[in-house]
């Protein structure tokens, strides 16, 4: 399981991140697009650092929501 930001982006497709795995970003033209997208990028990202015998980066980011 891994937390993932998701944010309206300045071309109007909806931005997706994944903290815990650097550069894991993708998008969409809709939120659910975007998670969708996510969920393709962070699987690949994983099966990559698998098949390279890399470690795969523990889920560590804890989000704080402000309202300014």
């Amino acid at each position: 399981m891994r937390q993932v930001i998701i944010y309206p982006g300045e071309d109007g497709f909806w931005v997706a991140e994944c903290p815990s795995l650097p550069g894991c970003v993708s998008q969409g033209e809709s939120r659910e697009a975007a998670i969708i997208n996510i969920r393709e990028a962070i699987d690949g990202y994983v099966l990559a650092l698998q098949e390279d015998d890399l470690p795969v980066p523990e889920e560590h980011f804890d989000a704080l929501l402000l309202a300014v």
